[in-house]
């Protein structure tokens, strides 16, 4: 094996595990924003006391927060396609039920609907760019393959 060959091999494991270790932490701070949603709607739907629920929805708002940056920090696109769209309105939702609290679970349900979509809807739906008004991917080149298949950037996340 040559030292080109071997330089080259050891940059591929440093990739492979960079993608591991990105792959997982966004995979945990997604369970953790699960689970604080989880938790936290029976507060929001049928109005318990908040003492019972307000430290699920913190770890929600900042498990979200932190997963709206990862998004942004790995592509500036999401801010204009639809899944960040849809992000900042399910915000704007939320925000909602300060002014209109009467609404607080149909607002919230609507919210967990939406959400929905987000995460598992079409990509041509979460890809759709309103300032564009066509579906955007990201600019070739800046994914490549691993050797199990999977895509990842070469900067930040894409899975």
């Amino acid at each position: 094996m040559t030292n080109h060959s071997s330089r080259k091999q050891s940059q591929h494991q440093l990739s492979e595990t960079r993608f591991w270790i990105q792959r997982l932490t966004k995979t945990a701070i997604r369970a953790l924003h699960i689970l604080g949603v989880a938790i936290s709607s029976g507060g929001f739907i049928f109005h318990l006391e908040k003492g019972l629920w307000l430290n699920w929805w913190l770890l929600a708002l900042f498990s979200g927060l932190l997963m709206m940056v990862q998004e942004i920090y790995r592509s500036k696109l999401w801010l204009i396609q639809l899944k960040g769209v849809l992000t900042f309105i399910k915000l704007g939702l939320l925000t909602s039920i300060v002014v209109i609290p009467q609404l607080q679970p149909h607002l919230y349900i609507g919210v967990l609907l939406l959400s929905v979509f987000i995460a598992h809807g079409p990509a041509g739906l979460r890809h759709y760019s309103i300032w564009h008004r066509r579906v955007l991917h990201e600019p070739k080149g800046t994914n490549k393959k691993t050797s199990m298949g999977n895509t990842t950037a070469v900067s930040g996340f894409c899975y």
